[in-house]
């Protein structure tokens, strides 16, 4: 009885050290950055010490992409590890994604159920999972959160909202604030304080098993609510610039208050920390800056699809380094079931890699050598140093990325059998994927889509 106990203690005690050795997870993720807005960026007039300190303590990205330019579509590819083109999430609020018959009914848009999450897919290995924020992902309860891998929710299922209490109830019922399911209350002070209030508070309950927490801010998607306090820090500012320079700050305090309690509880260590942006700055919405990149929120140049990307692991990556080879959000998924203890060939169909090897230096390669995005007919793929824009109605763009950044020099003309090449590259893509749900909607609405198809095979 004795020597049956011992063993059950020897398990027990190998299972918690096993446990803990796996690293906690915490991704912070801001909405609608500008490239260019942050101290890490090159920013000399933005105020972001914490996410400073994080770029100084790992790898920053100077590569990093989204796998589309507006928020829904990202953050299905990121959360899936998938092109989400291939479960037909092409653009934000599709119509009739889920139904086709209710075209209007916001609640019936999301990810399929068959699809799994980073959270589906971090649970058998032992994470509890939480989101703080935004989710966007479907505001149908069978689209919940805690019905997609997480444990805990406090967020509201849209994609935007007041960043301070609403007096009545908003007109819109995905904007409420939830915590957990169906729990529906109002915040006290501002959103971006209260999600790290809430994700500290997670921390600190779970700092014994490993963790997942998914920092999904809203900040800096409108409306552009700024705290006074914060806006009196900006006086070279004006208008939406000091707003959102005061909103940016805000985050960055939020970033810093979660980080702190990583260190005072002494995780920072087995803790790998990750931030990165959804999707390229709206500069006419919200006054972000994506400099030196052309292009904005919405479309496929770069300032559209390349974001500030950090990754920071005390101990496991080397400090203040860059990493200059494209790598993409779709890349966490593969990246964070490997640190889990997770078998990445496990994964169904994913379109990410397991970055591990490639940053610390073990394998040489790119991660990447195609990338691609895709909205309607207009779509692009960057392979090696070359990208191809391909637009319906005008001539393709052609550039050289590692020589032309902010893409003023298109090349077309003078290699017009690399456009060949890409255009194929990117025929070859499409036709592996499932057709957008809203062209169904459209199919359906007596909206003739032949010509679509016709194109689709012009080679």
């Amino acid at each position: 009885m004795k020597y049956s106990t011992l063993i059950l203690a020897l398990t027990l005690i190998l299972n918690v050290a096993c446990a803990q050795d796996k690293p906690n997870i915490v991704l912070l993720f801001s909405d609608d950055a500008g490239y260019a807005d942050f101290g890490f960026q090159g920013s000399k007039d933005m105020i972001t010490p914490n996410l400073d300190k994080l770029a100084k303590s790992g790898i920053r990205f100077t590569e990093g992409y989204v796998s589309e330019s507006t928020c829904g579509p990202s953050r299905a590819g990121m959360l899936t590890g998938k092109y989400q083109h291939r479960f037909g999430f092409e653009e934000n609020n599709v119509p009739g994604y889920m139904s086709p018959n209710s075209a209007l009914d916001k609640d019936d848009m999301g990810i399929p159920l068959d699809e799994k999450t980073i959270a589906d897919y971090l649970k058998p290995l032992g994470y509890t999972s939480a989101i703080f924020g935004k989710w966007h992902m479907g505001g149908a309860d069978r689209f919940h959160p805690m019905k997609r891998g997480f444990d805990e929710f406090y967020g509201f299922r849209g994609g935007a909202r007041s960043y301070y209490a609403y007096l009545k109830e908003p007109a819109e019922h995905l904007n409420k604030l939830e915590k957990n399911f169906g729990n529906f209350q109002e915040h006290e002070g501002y959103l971006t304080d209260k999600l790290a209030e809430e994700a500290v508070d997670f921390i600190e309950r779970n700092q014994d098993k490993p963790f997942f927490a998914f920092v999904s801010f809203n900040a800096v998607h409108t409306p552009m609510d700024a705290e006074e306090e914060d806006m009196k820090k900006f006086p070279q500012f004006e208008g939406k610039r000091k707003e959102v320079a005061a909103m940016t700050l805000a985050m960055d305090r939020a970033c810093g208050k979660i980080m702190d309690k990583l260190k005072e509880l002494g995780l920072d260590k087995n803790t790998i920390v990750v931030f990165a942006n959804d999707n390229g700055g709206p500069t006419d919405k919200n006054a972000s800056v994506n400099y030196p990149l052309a292009g904005t929120k919405s479309n496929h140049l770069e300032g559209g699809i390349r974001v500030p990307y950090l990754m920071s692991w005390p101990g496991q990556l080397k400090k203040n380094t860059t990493y200059n080879y494209p790598v993409s959000t779709l890349d966490f998924l593969p990246t964070f079931v490997s640190l889990a203890g997770g078998d990445v060939n496990d994964i169904e169909e994913t379109d990410g890699v397991d970055l591990m090897p490639y940053i610390q230096g073990k394998n040489s390669e790119r991660p990447h050598q195609t990338l691609y995005w895709k909205k309607d007919c207009r779509a692009a793929v960057r392979d090696g140093d070359w990208k191809l824009l391909r637009f319906p109605d005008r001539p393709a763009e052609l550039y050289n990325i590692a020589k032309d950044i902010s893409e003023e020099n298109n090349l077309a003309a003078q290699h017009p059998e690399k456009v060949k090449e890409l255009y194929k590259k990117i025929f070859d893509w499409e036709s592996t994927l499932e057709r957008p749900r809203w062209l169904l909607q459209r199919k359906f609405e007596n909206i003739d889509i032949d010509r679509m198809d016709k194109y689709r095979e012009v080679k």
